[in-house]
């Protein structure tokens, strides 16, 4: 049946007489001119040029068209074109003309994100342009994304979890370049990687393409690092409060041939020692009671550093890229406490290192016309390390908890989290992620995506008896993820639709050391051998409908799986995560439904409005157990699952400016997410039935307004002033009432300040104005009052 349908669509396209269109463009002979636009005249029908150089239309008629090719460095060309043969192609140079008016850059800027929004998926694109220039973090972005909440543990370097539209946890997926995060190590991560080197965000919610074939449950966060082919070299720095200095630098060379060099690298550092106060900061005095106190952090240091170097061709007659590419990265993290804030650390801290090598590949009109091939093959080798030895108990001061003689108090399990331990993780993974696209025709494709991912994981604790020691314990991990997907355009493209189904397997195997008494009393080790496998399938759709030109309807729907992770199933001690080997995969039923209008333009202002109601129906929602005892002194649990859950809401943004100086925008989110499980196996009603689950802001509104001065102090530069605020509605951090947050509205202030170049830019960041008291979770809070000072360089034309 499938091979009937291709032969028609062969068939079809075949009588239609049309031709594809394809080339490149450049400023002079050779310098690619990515990111251009290139339009046909008369139609709706453009091209962005990318990283490559190069643009492509399908499916095109025969006869005359007229191109319109416009970038924001150089003079728009106007060039003729027959199409009169299956394929032609037609190489543009343009002329160099300085930068070109905002309105133009706005309007390239926007047709790369209504490329990815038209598609039907519930989807917010994050463009990192201007942010680059601020000193905003990475997740700083995606906090203020409507119907994302970034979930900290504290300041620079804390542990982090994403909740999007109730979904949170592991349940989001993080990529980079489409390959899963953690194939990267934790020196490697959002917290460290600047908006600088990104090139886009894509927040996928709910319902995920694809494209990016592995198991994400309630939504997918793809980061889409810079890979932009022109000449250029970038470097940034900033210091501020907490003494915190950050910087990063990134550069790219491309010679005639097509030999490419890009390298970049960052580096983080911060001190974290800000206040904190409130509930869960007190000291227990010698007669038992409790002192609360407002103290700095004082054992909570982070720093990371990393650089990335790749090498290989671009825009050849045997690939569109091909790459060979070196990553490296380190990072020291003290950790301050454990899930609550109730007890600080003093002495406990991570090490990671992380050295990834990987290749990457793409061509278009792979061995066939019109199939196209991606593949790309990462091996990671990792070592983390978490260390603590130290046994005695600490105050909020910094100093040794005195009992009631007056004699410093020992830990109960002899460090400050447990049992001693330096413990050492030896990680080596390989991930491949391959895919093919067969362009049937202009308005139908078919895509087929794999992933597999395994991982080999050994633990030695040095301070585990020699017995156990010299048995090293085993951990493997072997995952694929299978999709298939058609996409379909009709209706002069105001229907287009996404099909897909994706197959998903697990596969765990954990040998662990195990000393047996005999009735002498004699001990021996044994191997225990546990081998679990599990396998699913899902599918899903996604589908838009253009009503009116400016008027988009929005409809998606997925059968989701998520298969635990291996710090879930093995355990990960450096963020308080005990092992579950008995934990299984969750499941939901994902559905959205949205609409976008605009942008409209009237009179110099300009605004848009999306919204989207979701629906998501989970059983055995995997999540960190809840202690409801948080003054125990062992704060570490395992994650498990809960039995049903179900999280309804919505969530709406307004865009708007006026002459492209004023620029607002807010959004909206909200949503409840609640237990379903009402009767437990002797038909009792369960306490925590239809509750809210704890620990997941569920209300939550963001607001900015930014204003561009021009020509300010010198001709040519550019002024820009920021204001930012977030609002938190209260929630609940555990099953008791009692549990209850306050209210957060913390608020931003920043200005930048280009100079006429654009080559030189100067930043100012004034965080949480008011000193509000900031947390998410399980209220452990993160930085007040602060200050930061940044220094952009960029050079475009050597």
């Amino acid at each position: 049946m499938r091979t009937i349908l291709l032969l028609f669509f062969i068939t079809l396209t075949s009588w239609s007489q049309t031709g594809n269109l394809t080339g490149k463009v450049t400023f002079g002979t050779d310098e690619l001119a990515y990111g251009s636009t290139v339009i046909i005249k008369g139609t709706q029908k453009y091209a962005i040029v990318n990283d490559f150089g190069r643009y492509e239309f399908k499916g095109l008629k025969y006869g005359e068209y007229i191109l319109e090719t416009s970038s924001m460095e150089g003079q728009t060309r106007i060039t003729k074109v027959t199409i009169n043969k299956p394929n032609t192609d037609l190489n543009i140079s343009l002329d160099r003309n300085g930068p070109k008016d905002l309105e133009e850059v706005v309007i390239k800027k926007s047709s790369i994100r209504k490329e990815i929004m038209e598609k039907g998926f519930a989807v917010n694109v994050i463009e990192t342009q201007e942010a680059a220039k601020r000193n905003l973090q990475t997740n700083d972005l995606l906090d203020r994304s409507g119907g994302v909440r970034i979930r900290q543990n504290g300041g620079l370097g804390s542990a982090v979890t994403y909740n999007i539209n109730g979904m949170s946890g592991n349940a989001i997926r993080i990529f980079i370049d489409g390959i899963p995060i953690q194939t990267y190590g934790a020196s490697f991560s959002l917290n460290s990687i600047p908006p600088a080197l990104i090139e886009r965000i894509e927040v996928y919610k709910g319902v995920v393409p694809a494209n990016l074939a592995d198991d994400s449950l309630g939504g997918a966060i793809n980061v889409i690092l810079k890979k932009g082919s022109k000449n250029m070299i970038a470097a940034s720095v900033s210091y501020g409060s907490f003494n915190t200095i950050q910087s990063n630098f990134s550069t790219t060379y491309r010679d005639k041939s097509g030999f490419t060099v890009k390298a970049n690298g960052f580096q983080n550092y911060s001190d974290n020692d800000y206040e904190v106060w409130g509930r869960f900061v007190y000291n227990i005095l010698p007669n038992g009671r409790y002192d609360y106190i407002r103290a700095k952090r004082f054992d909570s240091m982070y720093r990371s550093y990393g650089g990335r170097l790749e090498a290989g061709y671009t825009d050849v007659k045997w690939a569109d890229n091909f790459s060979i590419s070196y990553n490296g990265s380190e990072d020291y993290n003290q950790i301050q406490h454990g899930q609550y804030m109730t007890k600080p650390y003093k002495g406990r801290f991570s090490e990671s290192a992380a050295n990834v090598f990987s290749i990457n590949y793409n061509k278009k009109d792979f061995l066939i016309k019109n199939l196209d091939f991606s593949v790309i093959s990462v091996y990671s080798h990792r070592n983390d390390v978490v260390n603590d030895t130290v046994k005695w108990n600490y105050n909020w001061n910094g100093e040794k908890a005195i009992g009631l003689y007056g004699e410093p108090i020992l830990s109960v399990f002899g460090a400050q989290q447990g049992a001693p331990t330096i413990n050492h993780q030896k990680l080596d993974i390989f991930n491949t992620r391959a895919g093919l696209t067969y362009n049937i025709s202009k308005n139908h494709k078919i895509l087929v995506n794999g992933m597999f991912y395994t991982v080999d994981r050994n633990d030695k604790d040095e301070m585990l008896p020699e017995l156990i020691r010299n048995f090293l314990a085993t951990r493997d991990l072997d995952k694929s993820v299978t999709s298939f997907a058609y996409e379909m355009q009709a209706f002069q493209s105001r229907l287009k639709a996404n099909f897909f189904v994706k197959n998903y397997y697990l596969k765990t195997e954990q040998v662990t050391p195990t000393i047996l008494v005999n009735q002498d009393g004699q001990r021996s080790v044994v191997m225990v051998n546990d081998v679990r496998n599990t396998d699913f399938t899902g599918y899903g759709f996604a589908s838009s409908y253009a009503v009116l030109p400016k008027a988009l309807v929005m409809v998606s729907a997925e059968k989701a799986i998520r298969l635990p992770n291996e710090n879930e199933i093995f355990g990960l001690p450096g963020q308080n995560v005990l092992a579950n080997p008995n934990l299984g995969p969750e499941q939901s039923e994902n559905f959205n439904a949205g609409l976008r209008l605009g942008p409209y333009l009237i009179h110099n202002h300009k605004f848009s409005f999306y919204g989207n109601a979701f629906w998501r129906n989970i059983k055995g929602k995997i999540v960190q157990q809840i202690s409801i005892r948080v003054n125990e002194a062992v704060q570490a649990t395992p994650f498990v699952n809960l039995g049903k859950s179900q999280s309804v809401g919505f969530e709406t943004s307004v865009q708007y400016s006026f002459k492209d100086k004023l620029f607002a925008g807010v959004n909206l989110s909200k949503f409840n997410s609640l237990v379903k499980d009402k009767y437990d196996t002797n038909g009792n009603i369960l306490p925590n039935y239809n509750k809210q689950l704890p620990n997941e802001p569920y209300f939550t509104i963001n607001g900015n307004l930014q204003y561009n001065f021009k020509n300010v102090i010198q001709n040519k530069s550019e002024l820009n002033l920021y204001y930012y605020c977030g609002y938190v509605d209260p929630f609940y951090t555990s099953w008791l009432e009692i549990d209850r947050t306050t209210a957060q509205f913390p608020q931003d202030l920043g200005l930048s300040y280009a100079f006429p170049n654009k080559q030189f830019v100067v930043s100012f960041d004034a965080k949480n104005i008011f000193d509000e008291q900031v947390y998410d979770n399980f209220a452990a809070q993160k930085p007040g009052r602060a200050f930061y000072i940044k220094l952009n360089y960029a050079i475009s034309k050597f």
